[in-house]
Formats: C-alpha cells, structure tokens, sequence
C-alpha cells in the first residue's frame, strides 16, 4: 500500500532542501479528489487538511515535510486555507 509520509520540520531546515526554488500553491476550505501522476514533495506553511487514502486519514499541518508517492488517489478535505511549496519528481 503506498503511503503518505509526513514529517515535523522547521522553516530554517526546510530552506536547506531548497524550498525557496520550489512552486507555490494555496487552497481555501473544501472538499476534492485528486490523483498524483507523479511523486510530489511539499512543505505546509498554513493550513489544516485532512488526505484520505486507501482507508487512512493523514492530518496535515504546518510546518511539515509532506511527501505523496506516485500513483496514488486520494481525498482532500481542507479545513483550514492552506499555503504549501511544492516539488515533483
């Protein structure tokens, strides 16, 4: 079963993977599926969600390390706006 990871991290140890490079994407409160053609990398600036996948509830929130493998779908409830930088690959 794929899986996705999360983990605690500090702004200042986040910088040092480069997340100054990555992209940036923001989402306000609400429901979506979504499927990931493609590993992505993320860190969580702001925000409360909640990814359900294959039966689990993964609870995401700031100042994480988040990373969500190829081939997977998914449920996201946003409860809180988040603000995340992100990467593929």
């Amino acid at each position: 079963m794929k899986k996705v990871e999360i983990t605690p991290m500090s702004l200042q140890e986040a910088e040092k993977l480069g997340i100054s490079s990555w992209g940036r994407w923001g989402c306000e409160p609400s429901v979506f599926d979504w499927s990931y053609p493609e590993k992505e990398t993320c860190y969580v600036f702001e925000g409360d969600v909640t990814v359900t996948a294959y039966g689990v509830d993964y609870h995401i929130t700031p100042n994480c390390l988040v990373v969500f493998p190829e081939g997977m779908d998914c449920v996201w409830n946003v409860k809180k706006a988040i603000k995340k930088a992100y990467k593929f690959g």
